[in-house]
């Protein structure tokens, strides 16, 4: 499994689990997909998980802010994408519309980074890479795969997006949903679904994909590790098998096969 050593301008590069039991979400996603977890200190009795697959990162994850908790911010997965200038990125989110969360800032020496959230409520983090590059591995079993981003207005997201990533967005003309599929460069990445399809009055929020060798093997090994299946498995023809899943603490994610692994 070979390391990815720098990830493209505008391409997802990290995940991050925002949780309220740090201990007991790192045994659910180990048990889960056989990751293992390397805690390092950022503060007293504060750490930061590090999350690995055969020794590559997979993401990490920490415990929710006290702030955080107040405003009401649930557990929940957060996104990061690479960008090549953090401070310029944050500018030009501000100047599209979004709203800045949280100014540039660095991380150590391992990079820089600030919050944003796009003009329809969905808050992601930009990343400028120094030590830390990312994930390490994609695409594979047991690893991040995909990200939708579920709101309430596509057309305003998209031309967001696009303006701040360079993104293009792509409908499938055999696809009747409208489905948008996002670009970036020469890599699908993620997607954007209909409004429709979003349950009535969720917040608009990006979603992750982690790749399964067996998606119903892997939603109920979740439920058996106290997890939720919040849709159950089902084949999308011609796309693969899919399932939603809720940790214990509540963070959400997808579960995914692609019908091309045949």
């Amino acid at each position: 499994m070979p390391n990815i050593e720098k990830h493209p301008a505008g391409a997802f590069c990290w995940i991050e689990l925002a949780t309220t039991d740090q201990e007991s979400a790192k045994k659910f996603y180990c048990s889960l997909f056989g990751w293992t977890a390397e805690d390092s200190p950022i503060g007293p009795g504060d750490f930061y998980s590090m999350f690995k697959l055969n020794g590559s990162t997979t993401g990490a994850g920490c415990t929710l802010r006290k702030e955080q908790r107040e405003q009401g911010v649930p557990p929940h997965w957060g996104v990061y994408m690479e960008v090549a200038v953090a401070d310029d990125a944050v500018a030009k989110a501000a100047k599209l519309g979004g709203t800045v969360c949280a100014p540039a800032f660095d991380v150590m020496d391992v990079g820089r980074m600030g919050v944003l959230q796009d003009p329809t409520g969905a808050v992601f983090c930009v990343w400028q890479s120094k030590k830390h590059s990312g994930m390490g591995v994609t695409g594979e079993d047991n690893a991040f795969c995909w990200a939708d981003l579920g709101t309430p207005d596509p057309a305003k997201a998209a031309a967001f997006y696009e303006g701040l990533f360079g993104w293009t967005m792509v409908k499938d003309e055999k696809d009747p949903s409208g489905y948008l599929h996002i670009k970036n460069g020469e890599s699908f990445i993620g997607g954007i679904p209909p409004a429709a399809h979003r349950p009535p009055g969720s917040p608009a929020h990006w979603m992750i994909y982690f790749q399964s060798a067996d998606v119903e093997k892997s939603a109920a090994r979740a439920a058996e590790l106290g997890g939720k299946v919040v849709m159950p498995p089902r084949k999308m023809e011609n796309v693969g098998d899919l399932a939603i899943v809720a940790d214990p603490q509540g963070a959400v994610f997808a579960l995914f096969r692609s019908s091309r692994k045949g």
